[in-house]
């Protein structure tokens, strides 16, 4: 009988420094000790990331954060590695760890195919770090899931911003994302 081998961030990092992911035509990411293979981005999905890493861009110079774009963040208790597509950040320098969840102030998650993992995995995964706040960018759907409050492994806080409606983060209540504007309306 065989198992699954499950990884902490540690063995993943060491994995990731002796080159042993470099082979790989794909990209992946630690969730919960598993090795997860992410759907390749297409332009949509590279579309709006833009967008949103343009934006953030312009609002986090305002309030003192850092925005990253699809780099690895820190989960180690829940042996977890997820590359955001964006988060915006404490101001620091990340050189020697990944940031943690307590380095970030929002997270969103851009997706057009992988709605029930980013919906159902991720929300709980990032609830459960305590990240104060997640946005899921539903493509096919042309709205923003907008998650607040975490408590367990749940956010208590849900809504949907769709076209017509904007939506700002609660660490910076000025910066209004307008939907329709993000979608190409």
């Amino acid at each position: 009988m065989s198992t699954a081998l499950h990884l902490t961030t540690e063995e993943f990092d060491r994995m990731i420094e002796c080159g042993a992911f470099d082979h790989l035509q794909r990209k992946i990411e630690l969730i919960r000790g598993e090795l997860r293979e992410m759907n390749p981005a297409g332009p949509i999905h590279d579309g709006l990331i833009v967008y949103l890493t343009n934006w953030s861009a312009l609002e986090v110079a305002k309030v003192s954060l850092l925005v990253t774009s699809q780099t690895g963040l820190n989960l180690a208790e829940l042996a977890s590695r997820p590359e955001p597509d964006l988060m915006w950040l404490r101001n620091a320098r990340y050189r020697e760890s990944h940031p943690s969840a307590s380095d970030v102030k929002l997270a969103i998650e851009v997706f057009y195919s992988s709605l029930h993992s980013d919906l159902h995995e991720k929300a709980e995964l990032y609830a459960e770090a305590g990240i104060v706040e997640y946005w899921i960018v539903d493509a096919g759907s042309a709205c923003v899931h907008v998650f607040r409050q975490p408590v367990g492994t749940q956010y208590t806080d849900r809504s949907v911003a769709s076209k017509g409606e904007q939506i700002a983060p609660m660490v910076a209540p000025q910066a209004r994302l307008d939907v329709s504007d993000l979608f190409g309306d």
